[in-house]
């Protein structure tokens, strides 16, 4: 019985030596489960992403449900399979970054109690912490230099090189994920401070709770797709469409609804469902599009009016923004916009020009904040040097709360204003100031749809 024990033992080390989840398993298989199948697929993929030419890996999994345990398991094999690897790993802070290190090393270090019960050295017994170099963040395996590096955001990395580079939870808490500001830094310094560290052929694995569009995990997507960088993205919601959680056994649906109902809906819903925050509190949750405008059988346009309405720049960081659309059978397409921080001098002339280009009747400014010298300005250059007398400029003062406009006009313009289906890429800011202002909570800049909300303002005022 003994023998067939140790026969059948042996079987098993050997397979986790080739197998990344049969190694998960042989060490922790209370967890591992052969018939938690979210963690087979979440090993299976992590293998391929070594064996083959993927650069970037994305982990977007709930909580509790082993994806930072599963990346640091993933290190321990990746070192028992090659003890010439070097890898650095970040985390939001030192601590957090830190004990990542520690599992790790502790793990390959750990010594043999019970004959009976696995350790790391039964797989790879060649791989050993170097003596004298095992401190908590920095350590080395014998045969290898700097073999792990722990940092963080206000860490260092200076004078290491990475094979991989791990990135574990970056975010803190939902506050973070709103703050504009922080998740620019933590982009910075995976930029300047972790790719900078990279060497030749090397492999990322971002680790991380769906929190925003603009966290790292969602700047990292675009970037792959805008390098041409092949990735893998594993994203795993706590339930799916059916209501079928994702491990019962880990998290039961009645603890989940628990949780969740002592959360906000926006954050329940990016740590359990991956959903980012943003996404769940987006103001505008779709826009109509089109793919040419409404023309008679001769080719020219049928819009019964061509109208304007522009937001000057109240402040420095603010932006001008100019919207031209034309009205047919009740719908407004968007034939040009203006979004830009650009100094008046330079966007008066450019504003005549769209006006004229674009054959405007009426073209309606707001007066606020020199926005009456601004419109009086535009018609002069209109009249004096384009020559153009058919255009109808005219200025008011904007008294409305504007949220409150933006707020209200919403529903109008997803249902009534039809954009051009390219227009990400024609005017990229002012799409991108569309598709993420919050309903709730502080935008960055509601310039874009507070000057979007003019169209339907004039709409009533005209029609």
């Amino acid at each position: 019985m003994l023998k067939k024990q140790m026969i059948r033992q042996g079987a098993k080390i050997e397979l986790a030596k080739r197998e990344f989840f049969s190694f998960c398993n042989l060490l922790a298989p209370d967890f591992y489960k052969e018939d938690r199948e979210y963690l087979v697929t979440l090993c299976n993929t992590l293998q391929e992403f070594y064996e083959g030419d993927d650069d970037v890996i994305i982990i977007n999994m709930p909580p509790r449900h082993g994806k930072s345990r599963t990346a640091s398991n993933f290190v321990e094999w990746l070192f028992g399979i090659n003890r010439q690897l070097k890898v650095m790993t970040g985390s939001y802070n030192e601590t957090l970054s830190t004990t990542f290190s520690k599992a790790v090393r502790n793990t390959i270090s750990e010594r043999k109690a019970d004959p009976n019960i696995p350790v790391y050295s039964d797989v790879f017994p060649g791989t050993k912490i170097k003596w004298g170099d095992g401190a908590m963040n920095l350590w080395s395996l014998e045969g290898g230099f700097n073999s792990y590096l722990a940092t963080s955001p206000g860490g260092t990395a200076t004078g290491f090189g990475a094979n991989y580079l791990i990135i574990d939870d970056l975010i803190k808490n939902a506050k973070e994920a709103n703050n504009a500001r922080i998740l620019e830094e933590q982009w910075e310094w995976f930029v300047n401070t972790m790719l900078s560290r990279t060497e030749a052929g090397y492999k990322i694995i971002i680790i991380m709770t769906r929190w925003h569009t603009k966290d790292l995990a969602g700047r990292v997507l675009d970037w792959c797709k805008e390098e041409h960088k092949k990735y893998k993205h594993i994203n795993m919601p706590a339930f799916d469409e059916d209501g079928n959680m994702l491990c019962d056994e880990v998290l039961p649906k009645h603890e989940y609804l628990d949780k969740v109902a002592t959360m906000g809906e926006d954050i329940a819903s990016a740590n359990y469902q991956q959903k980012p925050i943003d996404i769940k509190g987006k103001l505008y949750t779709s826009f109509k599009t089109y793919e040419r405008i409404p023309v008679d059988s001769t080719g020219q346009p049928l819009f019964t009016s061509i109208r304007s309405y522009t937001d000057t720049a109240d402040e420095g960081s603010d932006y001008l923004c100019t919207i031209i659309w034309g009205i047919y059978e009740h719908y407004s397409y968007v034939l040009d916009v203006i979004y830009t921080q650009l100094p008046m001098e330079e966007t008066e002339p450019m504003v005549a020009a769209a006006l004229d280009s674009n054959k405007v009747m009426t073209a309606r400014f707001e007066s606020n904040n020199g926005g009456k010298g601004y419109a009086r300005q535009v018609a002069s250059i209109l009249e004096d040097d384009l020559r153009n007398y058919t255009c109808d400029v005219s200025w008011f003062h904007q008294s409305s709360n504007k949220v409150a406009r933006i707020l209200t006009a919403a529903p109008y313009i997803m249902r009534n204003v039809l954009f051009p289906v390219d227009w990400k890429s024609r005017w990229p800011d002012y799409y991108e100031a569309m598709n993420t202002y919050q309903r709730k909570g502080k935008n960055e800049h509601d310039d874009a749809p507070d000057a979007t909300s003019g169209i339907k303002e004039t709409n009533e005022l005209l029609d």
